[in-house]
């Protein structure tokens, strides 16, 4: 449990707040309303998120102590304060042309037509997260340096003949296909949304790259050398393109901004112990497979993202398909593990 007490902690505090808010807002009852609106959101946030947190291990346990506090510290407060808050009032700025002192007055004293403005662009977002997520998923399955095949020679054969160059071309098709779900008005904004999501994992991996190149350069700082500042953005813009969906998927529980922000900032803090707690016990070492379920979902929450954009997918779906990738995954590795030690009798 010692890698959970500065969650326990945060969310003591993050609850304390929710419920001066509340009672600030709306007496004794405001008050236990926004603590039971604020626990639920940070256990919708830990569901639907375990996938992002076996992701986020599979990079952090090739980091020091150092860059793990980091993503512990400043990755948190990016997360929840960045992400979860400040991202969605410069999305309704943008759509207003208000500034962001009028967006957040908006937000506390019209939170109806606050949520009105930042569902309005749930399609743009939709787009630049589905985009940047089936990347990750295409690139870990074209990747053929994987030396286990959670389905076998079938994508043993994928990741032969796949790409990097491939699978840019098939997220760029997706994202043709999201913006002909769009009205015409709509189009370009849609397409550039998922653009930029293309760009902007392509440019976190040049990065990445570029400082991993430059390991053996003395004038670079060890720190810096060992790469993980690529890796920290990948990590961000990861979570971001997770949280973008969940926040405005919030508005559907609750309108009150500061709530929100308080119930995701618990659930992002538990991800982020979740992930240290992977990395510290070795269970990716352990069980397998979990990466590559982790990663399947990951790659149907994009597909479902983009779907979004038109249609209606229920949250309980979103969460559940994930959840199943990632039980049969610990299944598969259950009976992998034990056909190993047979073997090895």
């Amino acid at each position: 449990m010692q890698h959970f007490k500065l969650s326990f902690v945060v969310t003591a505090i993050l609850l304390a707040l929710a419920a001066w808010w509340g009672y600030d807002h709306g007496g004794s009852a405001g008050l236990l309303q926004a603590l039971w609106i604020a626990a639920v959101l940070g256990v919708l946030e830990v569901s639907l998120s375990f996938d992002n947190a076996v992701v986020n291990a599979s990079v952090l346990r090739n980091w020091n102590d150092f860059w793990r506090k980091l993503f512990l510290t400043v990755g948190i407060v990016v997360a929840v304060f960045g992400m979860r808050l400040l991202f969605p009032l410069l999305i309704v700025s943008i759509a207003t042309g208000l500034g962001l002192v009028d967006v957040w007055h908006m937000a506390v004293n019209s939170p109806d037509e606050y949520a009105r403005n930042l569902t309005s662009k749930h399609a743009e977002v939709a787009s630049f997260g589905g985009a940047f997520l089936l990347l990750v998923f295409l690139n870990f399955l074209f990747d053929e340096e994987k030396e286990l095949h959670w389905l076998g020679w079938i994508e043993e054969k994928i990741g032969k003949y796949g790409s990097e160059g491939l699978a840019i071309l098939l997220t760029l098709l997706a994202v043709f296909g999201c913006m002909s779900l769009m009205p015409e008005e709509r189009k370009l904004a849609v397409l550039m949304a998922g653009v930029i999501g293309v760009l902007v994992y392509v440019g976190v991996n040049w990065f990445s790259g570029l400082l991993e190149e430059e390991e053996s350069d003395p004038s670079v700082g060890k720190i810096i050398s060992q790469g993980s500042i690529g890796g920290f953005l990948y990590l961000e813009v990861l979570d971001a393109s997770f949280s973008f969906d969940g926040v405005i998927g919030a508005f559907a529980i609750t309108k009150d901004v500061v709530i929100i922000m308080l119930g995701l900032a618990i659930g992002a803090m538990f991800v982020r112990s979740l992930t240290v707690f992977l990395v510290h016990k070795g269970t990716l070492e352990q069980f397998v497979f979990l990466e590559h379920g982790a990663h399947y979902a990951i790659g149907i929450l994009a597909l479902i993202m983009f779907a979004s954009v038109e249609y209606h997918i229920p949250e309980w779906f979103t969460g559940l398909s994930g959840v199943a990738f990632i039980l049969v995954s610990l299944w598969s590795s259950v009976r992998w593990k034990r056909r190993e030690a047979l073997q090895g009798t």
